[in-house]
């Protein structure tokens, strides 16, 4: 169907057919009126976190499903939420449409939508749609709630902190290049096989990543609050420089430390690159990187899925990687800049 027939009123009106109920206390009013009416539940201050996805500079529909970017791009925001110690409760949706698109397409990407909804357990509270030149256009907007106080930001790593990664950083990377090696490879017959056999972890890591909600949870049920925590989207390199500048410190980070999938070691092998270069700048992780009190040691030893990777040093000894020889690097990251470290 084309979604001139409907219009963007009666086009919102057939997505908001599909929706659940709302799920918070939180949520006095939804996408019934003018504008969403929130409330955060007393002794709690609110998170907000945007993001922002185009259509060939974010993301490839010549093989990136609408069903997992509806996904992957509710994921997107809610991993800042997460990011900062806050639990994920309200969205708002916007999305910019070319004619090219059918009322089907646009139902296929909801399915992903609400996929994530389900699993991050949110209420979706603000809905647009429009017309657009440009191909898909898609912006999402994530509300949480922390506890006042008991936000983690970047700003609070110390000197012998540990620095502790969740899950394993590099496969979303990995998943995309094989996507674009694909993509090249592609001959336009009806019957090409992409070659994708052995790699369905690395391509689940890219197209429908998880944000590590799960990790919050284990820090809360343990009682660990890290010192400052960040949200590993643009590569570890360059959220460790970005936590470290925010902190005010340097660090040591160890390469044999570094937890790397062996499917993400073996298409880094396959493509000449090398699984550590990888690991540090692929992005799209969505893993936690997070610091403790030395003292925790013990306590974030017992948890799943987490892995000490170095430690926290003074600002003058600069953020390094240890190789597995011993040497040592100075860790840099491709988009990482700042006009002072420059001017040094």
């Amino acid at each position: 169907m084309e979604i001139s027939k409907l219009g963007a009123f009666g086009l919102r009106d057939h997505i908001i057919e599909g929706l659940e109920e709302t799920c918070h206390a939180s949520t006095l009013l939804g996408l019934t009126d003018d504008a969403a009416l929130v409330a955060p539940t007393s002794g709690e201050q609110q998170l907000v976190a945007s993001q922002l996805l185009l259509e060939g500079i974010h993301f490839d529909l010549v093989y990136f499903p609408l069903q997992y970017l509806g996904f992957k791009a509710v994921t997107s925001a809610v991993a800042e939420i997460i990011g900062m110690g806050g639990t994920p409760r309200q969205l708002t949706l916007s999305l910019g449409l070319s004619q090219r698109f059918k009322v089907e397409d646009v139902d296929v990407l909801m399915l992903g939508v609400k996929d994530a909804l389900a699993l991050y357990n949110i209420d979706l509270v603000g809905l647009e749609v429009s017309s657009s030149y440009t191909g898909l256009t898609i912006a999402v907007t994530a509300l949480g709630s922390v506890a006042i106080g008991e936000e983690l930001r970047r700003s609070g790593a110390k000197k012998n902190d540990l620095l502790c990664l969740t899950g394993n950083v590099g496969a979303a990377y990995m998943g995309l290049q094989l996507l674009i090696r694909e993509k090249v490879a592609f001959d336009g017959t009806a019957d090409f096989a992409p070659q994708f056999d052995g790699r369905e972890y690395i391509l689940q890591r890219q197209m429908k990543p998880i944000a590590r909600l799960d990790i919050l949870r284990q820090l809360q049920a343990t009682g660990i609050k890290p010192t400052a925590m960040i949200s590993v989207r643009d590569g570890l390199a360059s959220d460790l420089l970005q936590l470290c500048h925010a902190s005010g410190v340097g660090a040591r980070i160890y390469e044999k430390a570094i937890p790397i999938d062996h499917e993400t070691v073996g298409m880094a092998d396959e493509l000449g690159l090398s699984p550590t270069l990888v690991g540090m700048n692929g992005g799209d992780d969505f893993e936690l990187l997070f610091t403790i009190p030395l003292g925790l040691k013990d306590l974030v030893d017992a948890m799943e899925d987490v892995r000490q990777i170095g430690f926290i040093t003074e600002a003058e000894d600069g953020v390094r990687l240890v190789s597995s020889g011993g040497s040592e690097t100075t860790i840099v990251a491709q988009g990482y800049h700042r006009e002072e470290e420059e001017d040094e």
